[in-house]
C-alpha cells in the first residue's frame, strides 16, 4: 500500500514511518518534513499537497501544536492555537484527503491520553485531543466508498521524557515503537470509529 505519514519526521512519526516501511510504500510529508511540504493549517497547502501526490492507501498524522498554560492566564488567542493546529489540522487533512484515497483506504489521526486523563495546564490539549476523537466516531459512521477511519491515543513516550515527563507524575511513559505499533494495528486492520489507546 502507498502510505503518506503527515509528522513523519518527528520522534512518533519516524517510528511510524519505520513500522510501516518493512510491508508499504510510505511518503513523508510536513511543515519541517525532509519529504514532501504541507501545512495542516492552510487548506490551500493540503490541497496542493495531496493534488501532487495522487491516490494513496492510507493517510496518517502524527502532527499538531497546542498551547501549554494556567488557565487563568490563557488568552482565547492561545487556546485557538490547538484548534487550528492540532485539530482543525488533522480534520482539514481528513476532510481533503478522503477524496485521494482508494476505496477501503484509511484515515489514521492522533489524540493522546490527556483526552481521558487531563492534566494541569493542559486544558487546551484536553479539548482538541476529545475533539479529535469525537470527530473520528462521528465521520466513521459517514465516510463513503469503504473508508476506514481511527485515532491513536498515546502517553507520552520515552523518547520525549525529558520535555514531557514533568507535565505527567506517576504516569508510565512507552517507547515510541510501541505507539507505532498502533498505527499498524489502524492502517493493516478491519476496524473503523476506534480510539486506541497506547498508555502503558
Amino acid at each position: 500500500m502507498k502510505v503518506v505519514v503527515i509528522g513523519g519526521s518527528g520522534i512518533i512519526g519516524t517510528a511510524v514511518t519505520r513500522e510501516l516501511s518493512a510491508r508499504h510504500e510510505v511518503i513523508i510529508g510536513g511543515k519541517r518534513s525532509t519529504g514532501l511540504k504541507l501545512d495542516i493549517t492552510d487548506s490551500t497547502s493540503v490541497s496542493e499537497f495531496f493534488k501532487n501526490l495522487g491516490r494513496v492507501d492510507a493517510i496518517v498524522t502524527t502532527t499538531g501544536n497546542l498551547h501549554f498554560g494556567p488557565i487563568e492566564e490563557t488568552t482565547a488567542e492561545q487556546f485557538n492555537i490547538g484548534l487550528q493546529d492540532k485539530l482543525l489540522g488533522q480534520i482539514r487533512v481528513a476532510l481533503i484527503g478522503q477524496h485521494y484515497l482508494s476505496d477501503g483506504g484509511s484515515i489514521t489521526l492522533t489524540s493522546g491520553i490527556v483526552a481521558d486523563e487531563p492534566i494541569r495546564h493542559g486544558t487546551n490539549a484536553t479539548t482538541v485531543n476529545a475533539a479529535v476523537e469525537g470527530f473520528v466516531r462521528s465521520a466513521a459512521i459517514d465516510l463513503p466508498r469503504g473508508i476506514r477511519i481511527n485515532a491513536i491515543s498515546p502517553t507520552y513516550v520515552n523518547e520525549s521524557a525529558g520535555v514531557y515527563g514533568p507535565f505527567f507524575p506517576g504516569y508510565e511513559s512507552v517507547p515510541a515503537a510501541k505507539v507505532a505499533l498502533a498505527y499498524r494495528r489502524s492502517i493493516d486492520g478491519p476496524q473503523t470509529g476506534r480510539v486506541y489507546h497506547v498508555w502503558h
